[in-house]
């Protein structure tokens, strides 16, 4: 199994550093919105393919965007939300990374389909703060999960803390965030 990550286009939590990150909710930007629409470009989707979605507006706009006009399956999870990267013992989700409320994306992404197979503890709190034990555990399921849909190539579109602990997490060699991903920037990982 192949597994795609790609990064969300630019966020409007990124315009104004570091009084930007306390938006909630961000969306795209102009560039962002631009930066998806390439995103056909480099990954010519069938109905048939899979995409994992963060719930944060901007991941589900680059991922609608991207997938406009293509019957794939697309589903939420809050196993591949924001996470800090490298994990901080002390860390606390900033509002730009906060999951949008469950009710919030039944009603706003109605053709979504959303992860059940997760605790509402998840759904509340994502990964973004999680011990590396807890997140490790989280992060095997979801791949042995994935497996077992016996897919050859599936995407995610995520956040470069997420990403880069995914690609740790699976290559067993140590990253930093010299590793981020630019926007939209996407990594291939065999599993």
């Amino acid at each position: 199994m192949e597994l795609i990550f790609i990064r969300h286009g630019q966020g409007e939590h990124t315009l104004n550093l570091p009084s930007s990150l306390h938006i909630k909710n961000p969306s795209l930007t102009v560039k962002g919105i631009n930066q998806a629409k390439l995103l056909w470009k480099k990954f010519f989707l069938k109905n048939e393919d899979i995409i994992f979605i963060s719930p944060i507006r901007r991941t589900l706009e680059t991922a609608l965007i991207w997938t406009n006009n293509i019957d794939c399956r697309k589903v939420v999870s809050p196993l591949v939300s924001p996470r800090i990267f490298p994990t901080r013992t002390n860390g606390k989700t900033l509002p730009c990374d906060e999951i949008i409320d469950l009710e919030i994306i039944k009603r706003d992404y109605p053709d979504l389909e959303l992860d059940t197979n997760v605790s509402s503890y998840l759904w509340d709190e994502g990964i973004n703060t999680l011990p590396d034990s807890e997140y490790n555990k989280i992060a095997h399921e979801f791949i042995e999960r994935l497996k077992l849909l016996n897919i050859h190539k599936i995407y995610v579109v995520s956040h470069d803390g997420t990403i880069t602990a995914y690609r740790q997490f699976i290559s067993g060699c140590r990253l930093s965030r010299e590793d981020f991903l630019d926007e939209t920037g996407w990594f291939e990982i065999k599993c």
